[in-house]
């Protein structure tokens, strides 16, 4: 249907009738408003137009003059009076010396243009009507009250059955009619063309699209179109084919293809990281707006009402729209300054489909609005992504699953989580704090391998030498490292970034890995030992590879406790030294001086005194207990 409507531009040409008079030989006498006018049989010949000025010419000289915005039109009162009921209903004054024109008006529908074409069908010449003109003219039409009731076949009559009978059958018709209202506000919407259009275009979107399987392999024929029309418009669209039962999949295919066209691109990249750009690591956010060719601009009331208006008509559902586009209106909602509400709504919405997210889209820069339309760093908050979004969806993504009972995926979500942290950990300006914090959002069981976790908080240890021993601890108080792969916990034992407590941590892991994967192996052999005896298949050759690395595997877990305890030694050694106070090291000198020798002597010469007085009580006493 839509393919043979494509190039089809319906067009009628109509003609204004003669109004009923009585003929003669001179001309014909028309009566109106108790008002006889004798009107010659060849009225019109031409029509002129001079620079601003426009002429009917005749045998009669014109006797009106009509000024619309900046065109005069000189004309003749009958023709216009006997079809427009408005110059009939006021009194023309005679222009004034000033003036060149007897009247003026002001906000006509279509302006002079088709202020011409009125004029024509009004001299009984024929006019075209189209998809393209017949809206603009059915509302000139009422605005001079060019009714029935001034003659029959009027020009409100002809449009009004033009559009019923032709227009709104079309589909391409119908598109064009209604963009063709955009300026015609609000005459268009009082005489109910608008929703003429709009519910002819929703029923024949829900008659021909009935399925998915037209959305997905299917020709989008009608995206295309949908997306040339003004947001006001496209929602009642959108609301009149939820009324109608369409699936929210090809609901919600729509909403993001006209954001992709309407709403600007996000083009956002980081700069001084590992650049020499004397350390100003800032965030550059350009927004070229999609319905223009090129240039950066800022955002407008009209991108901050598209955004609104396409939040207000997303389908409930969680599988209607993607995360990705979710995320692009969450960044255009904060650079349009939307309602905190409709942010919120936004960040919950992407909660509820976190787990399909891209790192990517999670890198909202942390901005404010300057002048001109520049986007600058906030003052308040130095860091170069804004992390608070992140962590509220996090929170509504858990909120939503403990609803539904579920648990975290522990592939998908804690991947996510630990990307993105490797991805803000190298800004400088950072808190550890929110580092911190965010990465403890998870539940325990949500992370299988804290491997992502670990590198994210290498490359933060890297990119924040300054800071302290307490707060690195702390830091890695996170990971867990029992969690940590062979490979993670070799590359962790040799990390000088990290704090000691923390190696010790991972190199006593390390053994226990070690631990088990002898024990398995030593398993696996004795369960190849038993095949061997049942089924006499297996040769000596296997029996010796299993020894060779078992002999290996040993040597690494002799060396590896080695290791540990130098590391203990050394850190014994500076707790020792850290313990030790001023009068413990003085303690050398006290014993040399001579106070302190004269007191040992004393102490000496009566222990020696007193050595054969305790011997005789012993004896003393080992007699008695024998008796």
């Amino acid at each position: 249907m839509h393919q043979q409507q494509a190039g089809m531009e319906m067009k009628f040409s109509v003609q204004a009738e003669q109004p009923q008079s009585q003929a003669t030989d001179s001309g014909a006498t028309y009566q109106a408003d108790n008002q006889s006018t004798v009107v010659p049989a060849k009225f019109i010949a031409t029509f002129e137009k001079k620079e601003d000025s426009w002429f009917a010419l005749s045998q009669i000289p014109t006797d009106l003059s009509i000024q619309v915005e900046d065109i005069t039109f000189y004309v003749h009162k009958f023709p216009i009076i006997s079809k427009c009921g408005y110059f009939g209903r006021i009194e023309l004054q005679p222009p004034k010396s000033n003036l060149s024109y007897d009247h003026k008006i002001d906000n006509f529908p279509g302006g002079a243009e088709t202020f011409e074409i009125i004029l024509k069908f009004c001299y009984g010449l024929p006019i075209s009507l189209t998809a393209n003109n017949v809206a603009v003219l059915r509302c000139a039409a009422e605005f001079l009250e060019m009714t029935e009731a001034l003659e029959d076949g009027n020009l409100i009559s002809k449009a009004e059955a033009f559009f019923t009978f032709v227009v709104l059958s079309s589909w391409r018709d119908s598109i064009t009619v209604l963009r063709s209202c955009e300026t015609l506000s609000p005459w268009a919407e009082n005489l109910q063309i608008v929703r003429r259009c709009c519910d002819s275009i929703a029923w024949k979107i829900s008659h021909e699209t009935s399925t998915i399987g037209e959305i997905t392999n299917g020709e989008k024929w009608w995206f295309n179109d949908m997306a040339t029309l003004r947001i006001n418009y496209f929602t009642r669209i959108i609301t009149a084919l939820k009324a109608k039962g369409v699936i929210p999949e090809i609901i919600g295919s729509c909403i993001m293809q006209y954001g992709e066209i309407w709403l600007p691109i996000t083009e956002s990249g980081r700069e001084g990281i590992g650049s020499n750009n004397n350390g100003s690591n800032e965030l550059q956010w350009n927004i070229m707006s999609g319905r223009s060719q090129g240039g950066v601009i800022g955002p407008t009331k009209e991108q901050r009402m598209i955004v609104e208006n396409l939040v207000s008509i997303l389908p409930p559902q969680k599988e209607a729209v993607s995360s990705k586009f979710l995320l692009k209106m969450l960044k255009m909602a904060i650079v349009c300054f939307a309602s905190p509400a409709l942010v919120s709504e936004l960040e919950k919405r992407v909660g509820m489909v976190l787990e399909t997210a891209d790192v990517s889209d999670l890198l909202i820069p942390n901005y404010a609005a300057g002048d001109q339309g520049k986007l600058v760093n906030s003052t308040e908050e130095h860091t170069m992504h804004n992390i608070d979004v992140v962590q509220r969806i996090l929170e509504y993504f858990l909120l939503y699953e403990q609803k539904q009972q579920q648990q975290p995926g522990p592939l998908t979500i804690s991947k996510l989580l630990d990307n993105y942290l490797a991805e803000i950990a190298r800004d400088p300006n950072l808190p550890v704090t929110k580092f911190q914090f965010l990465a403890q959002s998870l539940p325990e069981n949500a992370r299988t391998c804290d491997d992502g976790l670990y590198r994210a908080i290498d490359i933060y240890l890297k990119a924040h030498p300054s800071l302290t021993e307490h707060e690195r601890r702390r830091l890695c108080k996170v990971m867990n490292s029992a969690k940590l792969s062979l490979d993670a916990c070799e590359h962790a034992a040799q990390n000088e970034r990290l704090p000691l407590r923390t190696m010790i941590q991972v190199l006593f892991s390390e053994q226990v890995k070690i631990r088990a994967t002898i024990q398995g192996k030593s398993q696996i052999e004795t369960a190849d030992n038993s095949d061997q005896e049942s089924s006499g298949s297996s040769t000596n050759k296997e029996v010796k590879m299993l020894k060779m690395e078992l002999e290996k595997v040993k040597m690494q877990m002799a060396e590896l406790q080695r290791d540990y305890s130098v590391l203990q030694q050394e850190h014994q050694k500076q707790t020792t030294k850290r313990n030790s106070s001023g009068w413990t090291r003085g303690w050398p000198n006290i014993r040399k001086s001579g106070l302190f020798n004269l007191k040992i002597d004393r102490e000496e010469t009566d222990e020696s005194e007193n050595r054969p007085n305790q011997r005789r009580r012993n004896r003393f006493r080992r007699r008695q207990s024998i008796s």
